[in-house]
């Protein structure tokens, strides 16, 4: 099967089925540059997507991803983002092992087909001079015997013509024998240019077109044959990559199996445990005896002489749970039932108590007392740890420059072994710094495990009503265990408490003794304590310092017995008392 043979006379239709196929060629390169251009933009998509849920680094989402099923999540994402890379790798293999090489085949296809085609054209202008001198060949042979048939007759017309003369016959009969020779050169040159013309077309039809057109098959079966290893290249590229999106996928369920919700609600429990026991019952309120008020601990040195029993201190806390007491009531305020009293402060908001919390900023004490112990315990220990990995370090590096001094004794021309003295100096001091800080830290979190004794103080102004808070969402708020007017509440707990009689106590807690002043203060300019828990002062105003700034930049004052509340510590200008009693508050 040859087209040189079979479509000898179809130059024409080869000629446009050739240019056909070019433009399949070109089609599919198009095809299959369209189908890189959507990978990559499938990878794009994908790339931005996994990185838009990325948690954002220094945020609490970074906090969040602790959880099994948030580290699953993210697990997810990286494989996604892995996922999209394969995607790449697709548009990259079929831009450099398709399209690429296609384009680079099609201008050599196009030019091997624009030879062979002139090959072609070159063939047929030549038979058909060939044939051209053939007709005119003829031509001319018929003209000289239609002029020898002529002048033979007007010669034999002559002859027979008695009136003529001799000359004029022989005249007519050289005529016609030149005609006659004329003729017969024409005859033997048509004879020769027939024969040529044969042999040239058969040398056409049988060599010079069945080379060419057979070159041209040859050149269309090489296209075919390279557009389906492109379309088999096509499919080789994504089979490629399957087994790479396969270990992508299988991640992505392995990390969903790794979900455990066990893990998980422990999880909860740690980040979120207070550590406070819950708070005990409340007292029966006997209405039917006559109601005794209470006398605090801060009074019992106070003696008001009204008569009443000295009161009796237990060696057990009962528990209870006692309401915050806001210090600028006015004296005349009626008096509630603390059943009353406690469903109030139960439903209400702790505005007072989250005002300080909100004050600050986030800044709390270094010994993060201003934490649950459960939580506190956490910091304590992470920041342990964080001080232990510094020592760490700066223990390596006084090993190496330690090792570079040696080096540099025992061959003084690679340096100066003096030159290391000063920084070995700093990084021991550092690290004797780092080791205070980490004992001072590990006291602390040895006071918070139970192997030191805690702080008595500190410890009765743990609140069981924190817990409330906390389990209401207000976590931030409940980090502060003392509200701004200084009250707070009991704790199930080994300090020695006053035994009370049920009977005798008030059903009011007004009576607490107030904080101890321990400076004055000067006004610097006005202030307009619109916030619940503040106070408003004048430019130039004298008052009294209760409570030293502690980091969150709000002082403590008071104006009179009733009146008491925070200021920003810019606008004043304190002058403590460094031998005032109770100098040292808790916050």
């Amino acid at each position: 099967m040859s087209w040189g043979t079979e479509l000898w006379d179809q130059f024409d239709n080869l000629e446009k089925h050739t240019q056909w196929g070019i433009d399949v060629l070109e089609k599919y390169i198009k095809f299959v540059k369209e189908r890189t251009e959507i990978e990559l933009s499938y990878a794009k998509q994908l790339r931005n997507l996994s990185k838009k849920y990325q948690p954002k680094k220094n945020s609490k989402e970074e906090e969040e991803y602790r959880y099994t099923s948030t580290r699953a999540f993210l697990a997810t994402l990286n494989e996604m983002n892995d996922y999209a890379g394969q995607h790449e790798v697709i548009s990259e293999n079929m831009t450099s092992l398709i399209t690429a090489e296609l384009t680079r085949y099609v201008q050599e296809l196009k030019q091997e087909r624009k030879s062979h085609f002139h090959d072609g054209r070159k063939a047929q202008q030549h038979i058909e001079t060939c044939w051209k001198q053939l007709e005119a060949s003829k031509r001319r042979f018929e003209r000289d015997c239609k002029e020898a048939d002529r002048a033979q007759q007007y010669f034999e017309k002559m002859d027979a013509d008695i009136n003529v003369t001799k000359a004029d016959v022989e005249k007519a009969r050289q005529q016609a024998q030149l005609r006659h020779q004329m003729a017969e050169d024409s005859k033997a040159e048509y004879s020769s240019t027939l024969q040529k013309f044969n042999s040239e077309q058969h040398e056409h039809y049988y060599t010079h077109i069945p080379n060419i057109f057979q070159k041209i098959q040859e050149m269309e079966e090489r296209r075919i044959v390279r557009i389906g290893e492109s379309m088999k290249t096509f499919a080789e590229v994504d089979r490629q990559v399957i087994p790479i999106i396969g270990k992508c996928l299988d991640e992505i369920t392995k990390a969903a199996e790794s979900v455990d919700h066990k893990n998980d609600s422990q999880m909860v429990i740690e980040a979120f445990k207070s550590g406070f026991e819950p708070p005990g019952d409340v007292d029966f309120e006997d209405f039917t005896q006559p109601m005794k008020r209470t006398v605090s601990e801060s009074s019992l040195s106070n003696s008001r002489g009204d008569g009443k029993s000295e009161p009796k201190f237990g060696s057990k806390s009962k528990g209870k749970l006692w309401p915050f007491i806001k210090k600028n009531k006015s004296p005349k305020q009626q008096k509630e039932p603390l059943s009353h009293r406690f469903n109030e402060f139960m439903t209400s908001k702790p505005k007072i108590h989250c005002f300080r919390s909100l004050k600050r900023g986030g800044a709390g004490p270094e010994d993060f007392s201003n934490l649950p112990p459960e939580q506190r315990r956490k910091k304590l220990q992470q920041k342990v740890d964080e001080l232990n990995r510094d020592i760490q370090k700066e223990m390596d590096s006084r090993d190496a420059l330690t090792k570079m001094k040696d080096v540099y004794i025992k061959n003084p021309q690679m340096g100066d072994a003096a030159s290391v003295d000063h920084r070995l100096a700093e990084l021991g001091q550092n690290i004797e710094k780092l080791r205070l800080e980490v004992q001072k830290f590990e006291g602390w979190l040895a006071e918070v495990e139970g192997r030191l004794p805690a702080r008595s103080e500190q410890s009765r102004r743990q609140s069981g009503v924190y817990e409330a808070q906390n389990a209401s969402g207000v976590n931030s708020c409940a980090q502060d265990r003392e509200s701004p007017d200084g009250s707070y509440t009991e704790e199930q707990s080994q300090e020695t408490e006053m035994k009370v009689p049920a009977t005798d106590f008030d059903d009011e807690f007004d009576d607490e003794e107030p904080l101890p002043t321990i400076g004055t203060c000067k006004a610097l300019y006005t202030f307009e304590g619109q916030n619940e828990g503040t106070i408003s002062v004048a430019e130039g105003e004298m008052l009294y310092v209760i409570e030293e700034d502690k980091g969150d930049g709000w002082t403590r004052i008071r104006r009179n017995e009733d009146e008491e509340g925070y200021v920003p510590t810019s606008y004043v200008e304190v002058y403590l008392d460094k031998n005032a009693k109770g100098a040292m508050t808790y916050i």
